[in-house]
């Protein structure tokens, strides 16, 4: 799909590829499981309710994958990052299950499997990408602004009497 340099997004050098996911391989399925639960379990102490993400299990993603599509971006041949790409009603894509390895954050992963993402959406014609960001993780709220995501509603988790998450969306051109 798309290599650092070649407009994956990443920084030049990084050896990173973002290629769609295999959801056939249980060994990648395997992978994809542990870097969403890894990622996601990271952000245990700092949000409430607990992400739901760390409960995600090969069943389950196979299950996913069934309806949805998933991108890898592979390091060296490892899966370093993941996400899962979901079509909307009018076109729109949503991404989902955003990972990446702990010690490659920082290092252009997340930037190339959101350009890839973004390649995607042209490709089908959406025009927009929206995805949902914890209002307790500041950081990740930077990330997608700094590539273009705007801030929109407030949402609340069931249960919540207070908005917990924001749905952020880009505009694909």
């Amino acid at each position: 799909m798309a290599k650092t340099g070649q407009g994956g997004g990443a920084a030049p050098g990084s050896g990173v590829t973002v290629r769609p996911m295999r959801g056939d391989s249980a060994e990648e399925i395997a992978a994809v499981v542990a870097l969403i639960r890894g990622a996601f379990a990271d952000y245990l102490d700092r949000l409430d309710p607990p992400p739901s993400a760390v409960n995600e299990t090969a069943e389950s993603i196979t299950a996913l994958l069934g309806r949805e599509q998933g991108l890898v971006a592979e390091a060296g041949g490892v899966a370093v990052g993941c996400l899962v790409l979901q079509r909307r009603e009018g076109g729109d894509l949503y991404v989902g299950r955003v990972a990446v390895a702990r010690e490659h954050r920082g290092s252009g992963v997340g930037r190339a499997l959101m350009a890839a993402a973004e390649a995607e959406a042209r490709r089908l014609g959406g025009m927009r990408l929206a995805l949902g960001v914890r209002l307790a993780l500041d950081g990740n709220r930077r990330f997608f602004a700094s590539l273009g995501f705007t801030e929109g509603a407030l949402h609340a988790h069931p249960g919540y009497d207070r908005p917990t998450w924001v749905e952020m969306t880009k505009a694909i051109g």
